[in-house]
């Protein structure tokens, strides 16, 4: 049995099956011990409204058992008892012929009149001896009780069928309810199992690399929930797809330079076209150098990718990170006439980081903006904490980074007019790099700008030391 949607039919089937049997058995249970106290009722109020007549013709109860029996002569649905006595319940009992063997008649002192059971006339009923009991008035005047003895009266034929159609009824409705429920199950089965089998037939095409693969969405609950989340995720593996089929291509095109101008030059020396000079042997230099960043770049961004890159973590003042930063490209912006400067809160807490990895991230950054920024124009390295967090943001008053461009700064080898990738001899893999370098500490990095030629900022949230955090709340 492998469909599902034969397993939720049935699954709904014996829950129904189950359920109708037994509702239709505490009916049946329920509507026969009603019907019993019913018959028992009636036939008690009408022994009492013979009882009540005779007293009140005769004023005593004497002979009132003989006398009821010769007035109530057996009929044919009854049956004989011992002792002179006969079963009598239900309205055929009630005629004339027979004493009523589930009652007992008492007087005033409580002595047997109408004996039942094991009591005989004269016996004397303790107070406490029934549970049920109703006394008998004249003129305000109790007179006599009449006792049940709690044993069930026979039905009579026409009760008998009346249980008979009851019991038939019921077997009837749980039968409808059975084939409702049927195909209730039916229908649910199929509307619960169409969503999983789009999935199924959505992950077997993906399985033979059918990437992107979309299912509708046709509900709001747990299987609607689980469909928004595979088109999510099918997406996102066609987006991966592709960005690292353009990776591949774009670390093609960027190894492809270098070597074709190696080559080229290597040809040429050895062809004799060309002569070995220093300049040509720098030129070669370059372009090794230029792999070598290329390889190494890529080696970094893999063992981010992987959660291995080694990082050597040690308290560090961010206002030190940032004047180590500066120092290093004072020179350059001197040169280029740009402004340089460091704006930092007072009493900034120490955090846990690799120094080296984040003068990597920051000088980075500061590269790029001094590569986007105009002479005259101003770069501002800050640092400011929270109480989770040191924030560190390098801002810039360059051209800035064009709305489209700005969601992708950090893709892969993206190119883009105004984007802040690295160039002019660089991997073009500097920012993705530093993003890694980042999120490996636990923190993250981000980019605005409000609009072309008007300059752009990178912040990034380096998180507290736990045990800062809990010093601060201590403190409050």
């Amino acid at each position: 049995m492998r469909s599902l949607t034969v397993k939720l039919v049935l699954a709904f089937l014996i829950v129904s099956l189950t359920g109708a049997a037994l509702s239709a058995a505490f009916t049946r249970w329920a509507t026969n011990k009603e019907f019993d106290r019913l018959v028992l009722d009636k036939a008690e109020a009408d022994l009492i409204t013979e009882l009540t007549a005779y007293y009140q013709t005769h004023g005593s109860w004497n002979n009132v058992a003989s006398n009821i029996m010769q007035r109530r002569r057996p009929t044919s649905q009854e049956t004989p008892r011992p002792n002179g006595q006969e079963q009598l319940g239900g309205a055929a009992q009630l005629q004339p012929g027979v004493p009523f063997l589930g009652f007992i008649l008492i007087d005033q002192n409580r002595a047997v009149v109408i004996p039942s059971g094991d009591y005989q006339i004269g016996d004397t009923v303790p107070a406490s001896e029934f549970d049920r009991e109703t006394a008998i008035e004249i003129d305000g005047q109790v007179v006599g009780a009449v006792l049940s003895t709690g044993k069930p009266l026979t039905r009579d034929p026409r009760e008998e069928r009346y249980i008979v159609r009851t019991d038939q009824a019921l077997l009837l409705s749980g039968l409808i309810s059975t084939l409702g429920a049927l195909v209730l199950g039916v229908v649910l089965a199929r509307t619960l199992a169409h969503p999983l089998r789009e999935l199924t037939a959505a992950t077997h095409a993906m399985a033979k690399g059918q990437l992107g693969q979309q299912v509708p969405i046709r509900s709001r609950d747990e299987l609607g929930e689980l469909a928004v989340s595979f088109n999510r995720m099918s997406t996102d593996l066609a987006k991966a797809n592709d960005l690292r089929r353009q990776m591949t291509a774009d670390i093609a095109h960027e190894l492809r330079t270098p070597l074709t101008v190696m080559a080229g030059y290597i040809e040429a020396l050895r062809d004799g076209v060309l002569k070995p000079t220093p300049a040509r042997f720098d030129a070669m230099n370059l372009e090794a150098q230029q792999l070598k960043r290329l390889v190494e770049d890529l080696r970094t961004l893999s063992l981010a990718d992987a959660g291995e890159l080694p990082l050597t973590r040690q308290a560090t003042e961010p206002h030190a990170l940032l004047e180590r930063v500066a120092t290093a490209f004072s020179h350059r912006a001197g040169q280029e006439k740009i402004a340089l400067r460091i704006t930092a809160d007072d009493l900034l807490p120490e955090i846990r980081v690799d120094p080296e990895r984040l003068v990597q991230v920051l000088e980075n950054l500061v590269s790029n903006a001094l590569r986007h920024t105009e002479a005259g124009g101003e770069i501002k390295l800050s640092a400011r904490a929270t109480d989770e967090a040191v924030w560190l943001a390098v801002q810039d008053s360059g051209r800035g980074i064009a709305p489209d461009v700005l969601p992708h700064v950090f893709d892969r080898f993206y190119r883009g007019d105004d984007a802040r990738s690295d160039e002019g001899g660089e991997s073009g893999l500097g920012l993705a790099i530093a993003k890694s370098i980042v999120e490996a500490h636990g923190g993250g990095i981000s980019a605005s700008s409000p609009g072309s030629g008007q300059g752009a900022t990178f912040t990034i949230r380096l998180p507290l030391p736990a045990k800062k955090h809990a010093e601060d709340t201590f403190a409050s």
